[in-house]
């Protein structure tokens, strides 16, 4: 599989996803830890979620209690526009 360039992935949906991961600490089950974490990401299946997710229920003793998300497109093919003139800076 070819790894795209950011701008690339930004053209085919990536976006900036957060999120925010509440857990509960594995001595103290009754607390809950937060966690953030940031990537880019394709809404709205979000597979770097999934795979990290995954990862965390594998690896990671703390079980997760919740999962937040936000996410932008930072860039999309209807962002790009002609210029009609040019600006000469010195």
């Amino acid at each position: 599989m070819k790894t795209s360039s950011d701008f690339e992935k930004r053209l085919l949906g990536y976006g900036l996803l957060t999120a925010e991961i509440l857990y509960r600490l594995p001595d103290h089950p009754k607390l809950l830890q937060s966690f953030l974490w940031q990537t880019e990401d394709l809404a709205p299946k979000f597979p770097e979620l999934g795979r990290f997710l995954r990862f965390w229920e594998q690896e990671i003793e703390g079980r997760i209690h919740s999962v937040r998300i936000a996410h932008q497109n930072l860039v999309t093919p209807m962002d790009f526009h002609y210029a009609d003139g040019e600006i000469v800076v010195h």
